[in-house]
């Protein structure tokens, strides 16, 4: 998957063809505004053709090519009978071409043409409406960090990114997913591509609910039920994975559903390996987002300068799982080693802006 969301699938399939025709509508709205634009003006160009020829052909059989009729002034021009079907169609009157009672040929064209005219204007006008509509375009403004982080929080390994809302109006019952995916060959020898598993970025506590009012960091803890446990930091940077990342909600302004999408590979996943060796200890940089939440006199600012910026922190450079064995082993005297340490401190320019509401940038 892209950054932007978008699927990275070709399905060959040899009824795709003929599955898209039989849901002729949804392809239609699912085309790009080119091939929709094109499909619009080809519905009326072949209905406007098709019935100048329909009412020409019924003027040349009725003889009313020289004397009138059925169908008055349709005479040895095509463009005449043209100019008639458009009048009947946008119902700008005739002038001195009309359909006379003694031909019930033109008056059972002229049915046709109402009925197939009112469904095209159906379908062609109900395509360009959703299409204006689709909350796809509400997705823009629901932007989420270029790379994703892990440091440690609370003592935990944890995996962040952050996501945000560049618009006033909110998503209402915004939820987020994460999906690990990754190729896995089972022990029968079995080979499952993009096999997908769950992270939970807060199911069991509800922090998956997200009030998008301000930027948020969305946490997931690297525990025994986590994808990323026995990875360490060489192996994060090693072995090729994707985590998309599946932020859903209502559009408050239209009702409608919206779901943006993006995705970190492995080389997105920032946890840089170091050479700082304290007792046996080899630690790593590890890396927490800058703030970006202030309070100002009378509300509180959102510096989106800051919404990608990252500073360093040492963290051990082990897997999850491998630092947990560390920790309960009694032959391991110093455990302080693998305790929170910040490699770097927090910047400077940030360190005297004590109001900063630091909960409200982070879940």
């Amino acid at each position: 998957m892209t950054k932007s969301g978008e699927c990275n699938i070709r399905h060959d399939a040899k009824e795709k063809t003929k599955r898209f025709l039989q849901d002729f509508f949804t392809t239609l709205v699912d085309l790009k505004w080119t091939y929709s634009l094109g499909v619009f003006l080809s519905f009326y160009a072949i209905t406007w053709l098709l019935f100048s020829g329909v009412y020409w052909l019924i003027a040349h059989f009725r003889g009313d090519l020289l004397f009138y009729k059925a169908v008055k002034e349709i005479r040895s021009s095509y463009l005449t009978a043209f100019l008639f079907f458009i009048e009947t169609e946008t119902t700008v009157g005739y002038g001195r071409r009309n359909i006379q009672s003694n031909c019930p040929e033109a008056v059972l064209a002229l049915v046709i043409q109402c009925l197939i005219g009112t469904f095209v204007d159906a379908v062609m006008v109900g395509c360009i409406f959703i299409k204006l509509s689709k909350p796809t375009n509400r997705t823009d403004t629901l932007i989420f960090s270029t790379d994703a982080v892990i440091s440690q929080r609370d003592g935990k390994y944890c995996f962040m990114f952050r996501v945000g809302n560049l618009r006033s109006s909110l998503i209402v019952q915004c939820r987020i997913r994460a999906k690990f995916v990754k190729n896995r060959q089972t022990m029968e020898g079995e080979f499952i591509p993009l096999m997908q598993t769950d992270m939970n970025v807060g199911f069991d506590t509800g922090a998956d609910k997200l009030f998008l009012v301000t930027p948020l960091i969305v946490c997931h803890e690297i525990n025994e039920k986590s994808p990323l446990w026995e990875l360490s930091e060489e192996e994060i940077s090693q072995k090729h994975f994707e985590i998309i990342v599946i932020l859903e909600g209502i559009v408050e302004s239209t009702g409608m559903i919206c779901q943006a999408r993006t995705s970190y590979l492995n080389t997105e996943t920032k946890w840089v390996k170091g050479f700082l060796a304290i007792k046996l200890v080899i630690y790593s940089k590890g890396f927490r987002f800058m703030p970006m939440l202030f309070q100002s006199q009378h509300h509180f600012t959102a510096d989106h300068s800051n919404f990608n910026s990252t500073y360093e922190i040492r963290m051990s450079a082990v897997s999850a799982s491998l630092r947990e064995k560390m920790i309960k082993d009694p032959f391991y005297k110093d455990r302080k080693t693998l305790s929170i340490h910040r490699y770097k401190s927090l910047p400077l320019q940030y360190q005297h802006r004590n109001k900063r509401i630091s909960t409200m940038d982070e879940s």
